[in-house]
């Protein structure tokens, strides 16, 4: 199993906390949440789903994406 590191970008959305991969953005890899921590830790599961529906589509992990 590989291990990804993402930049992660985590900022103030009006009342809400939004929380996204940029390089992984165009595929619905973002989230809101009440608190920072909280966008933080939805953004972490978001991201794996999306790495994982990449991978089983057989597309390529985008550039930018380490691992």
């Amino acid at each position: 199993m590989k291990s990804y590191v993402f930049k992660v970008v985590v900022e103030p959305d009006a009342d809400k906390w939004y929380a996204c991969v940029p390089e992984l953005e165009s595929e619905g890899a973002a989230s809101w949440a009440n608190t920072s921590e909280e966008a933080f830790r939805n953004i972490q599961e978001v991201a794996s789903m999306v790495v994982d529906g990449t991978m089983e589509d057989g597309e390529p992990i985008p550039e930018g994406v380490l691992w």
